[in-house]
């Protein structure tokens, strides 16, 4: 099980400091929310940029760009020149099959990695026909837009029967889950198929983060 520590809850007046400790922490990666105010109704656009122009002067650690946003090309252009691993996409931003095929096909032809992401109301059976243009899937366990909440126990079902799926037809997708993540319920994720665990407040706000991020993967 790989970390993908969530910046969104991170102090702006500590932001450096927090990101060379979470560095030292050990977590695999650097979760940027990008929020349009739009998509959903929070918007982190300033203050994810600004995070992530910080990041990428500062740390070898990847950064996993995640798009809640409802003008998806504008973002895919503004994010891509931070060299992330990955950037997510959610299916649901798309007027159609058309469309979403457009954004992988840029994303991967700039040398990036492509996730798409699911609601916790969309089926499963909706991402399916991507899987062979795409790298990751990242299962919404919350509703997106805001940090803090808790996991909807119903999403952990969508992750067994995706990686069922996944592992039936020998597809390379890795499945990533965010959202109301900690210590408590990790493991149940992790048992369902999960690779990589997005965790946000539970990491940020603990006393020491690497303990957390070592109980996490744990």
């Amino acid at each position: 099980m790989e970390i993908s520590t969530s910046i969104l809850s991170v102090p702006k007046e500590k932001c450096i400091q927090t990101f060379y400790n979470l560095e030292t922490a050990g977590t695999d990666y650097f979760h940027i929310d990008v929020m349009d105010g739009e998509f959903v109704k929070n918007n982190t656009v300033a203050l994810m940029t600004e995070y992530a122009e910080y990041l990428n002067s500062i740390t070898t650690e990847p950064l996993d760009v995640h798009l809640m946003v409802k003008d998806v090309m504008a973002f895919i252009k503004s994010f891509i020149i931070f060299e992330p691993r990955v950037i997510t996409i959610h299916l649901e931003a798309a007027k159609n099959k058309e469309e979403l095929m457009e954004w992988i096909s840029y994303i991967k032809e700039n040398n990036c990695k492509v996730g798409i992401s699911v609601k916790p109301n969309t089926k499963v059976e909706e991402v399916l026909p991507y899987l062979p243009f795409i790298h990751q899937v990242l299962i919404m366990t919350v509703e997106p837009g805001e940090g803090g909440q808790t996991l909807i126990p119903e999403t952990i079902e969508k992750i067994r029967e995706l990686k069922k799926y996944i592992d039936e037809n020998g597809y390379g997708v890795d499945i990533e889950a965010d959202g109301g993540i900690n210590v408590d319920n990790i493991a149940k994720l992790k048992e369902a198929g999960c690779d990589i665990a997005v965790a946000g407040t539970s990491i940020v706000q603990s006393s020491n983060f690497a303990e957390t991020i070592r109980m996490l993967k744990d």
